[in-house]
């Protein structure tokens, strides 16, 4: 992978929706994975969602059951479906490759974009 590119970002009303995209320039190994983080101002980076090659995914808890990560093989990218969203849910969302195949740790990332903003007002 030689860089990530996100999009989708905007400033929405609490409980509306929005899809986040990452454009993957470069080619995914089966060993690699993908994740969503967020950081909000003054705060560290937080796991959001991965997902594994194999398609398996995972969540934070602060977003399962609204938030949906899958992958877009015809557009190379991996989207972030995010629902019912909360005034909590704003941040700059990122991507990341991991080679670890899955991580909820922003340390085990090796290539990120360059961040998309998420703000929700209430």
């Amino acid at each position: 992978v030689q860089s990530l590119a996100e999009s989708g970002g905007g400033l929405v009303q609490a409980g509306d929706s929005l899809r986040l995209s990452c454009a993957i320039s470069g080619r995914l190994l089966s060993s690699h994975g993908m994740g969503w983080f967020r950081q909000a101002p003054g705060k560290e980076r937080e796991f959001v969602a991965a997902i594994r090659w194999s398609g398996q995914r995972y969540y934070a808890d602060s977003v399962k059951g609204r938030f949906t990560i899958a992958r877009d093989n015809n557009k190379n990218a991996v989207d972030l479906q995010m629902n019912s969203l909360k005034p909590d849910d704003t941040a700059v969302y990122y991507c990341g490759r991991t080679r670890r195949g899955y991580s909820t740790l922003p340390a085990e990332y090796d290539v990120w974009g360059q961040g998309t903003q998420v703000t929700v007002s209430s």
